[in-house]
């Protein structure tokens, strides 16, 4: 049996993702999170066989919260579950370490593959996501720009985007003012723009900002 948690901040989300895994008996439901501080807690506890992460959470993002799982829980197996399109983030956080990438309005069963596929140590790749990866070797494709950020650019990217001074920034992910300006520079650089203002409006653009 596959020990699932479910890391979602609403909990008519939990509990409609709960009913699909009790209508097979290969899935137990063992841990809920409604906040990403939750979702550490249960990842460190180390309780289940797969947790299903989401984007959007009230504390902290799902992308800082996958960040901090994989340096303390590098093998644990992390199906990000969104309502964000996939070539919103998907790209991005396969880089960071997600093992699976879902949209949450997918199929009852390509949900239970999704959790059954990454459980057996390998990632799942819809279809969607596929087209993606290929065309990221391609190029030349006309990715979207955030894509070719690293973890760490995208994290500080995102930020930016929000309005977060360079200080909140250090503060927030525990680095020198020195090391995010320099992240800044380089997404700057990647992306070809030239101000934050600039970073706003591609991230409301894009569709990446909550």
């Amino acid at each position: 049996m596959i020990r699932v948690a479910i890391c979602d901040d609403h909990q008519i989300v939990r509990a409609g993702f709960k009913q699909i895994f009790s209508s097979s008996s290969d899935f137990s439901v063992v841990a809920e999170a409604g906040t990403g501080r939750e979702a550490l807690d249960i990842a460190r506890r180390e309780i289940c066989d797969v947790l299903l992460l989401d984007i959007a959470m009230p504390d902290q993002s799902g992308i800082d919260t996958l960040r901090t799982i994989r340096q303390g829980q590098p093998e644990l197996p992390v199906l990000i579950l969104s309502g964000y399109p996939a070539q919103q983030y998907a790209l991005n956080l396969f880089k960071m370490g997600a093992n699976g990438y879902l949209n949450k309005e997918c199929e009852a069963d390509e949900l239970m593959t999704a959790v059954r596929t990454v459980f057996q140590g390998r990632r799942y790749v819809s279809s969607t996501v596929g087209e993606l990866l290929a065309q990221s070797f391609d190029r030349d494709t006309n990715a979207a720009l955030h894509t070719e950020l690293s973890d760490r650019e995208f994290q500080v990217f995102l930020r930016l985007a929000r309005g977060a001074t360079v200080s909140d920034i250090g503060v927030a992910l525990s680095l020198s003012i020195k090391t995010v300006s320099t992240y800044r520079t380089r997404i700057m650089e990647k992306m070809g723009l030239q101000s934050n203002s600039d970073l706003t409006y591609y991230a409301m653009k894009n569709n990446l900002l909550d």
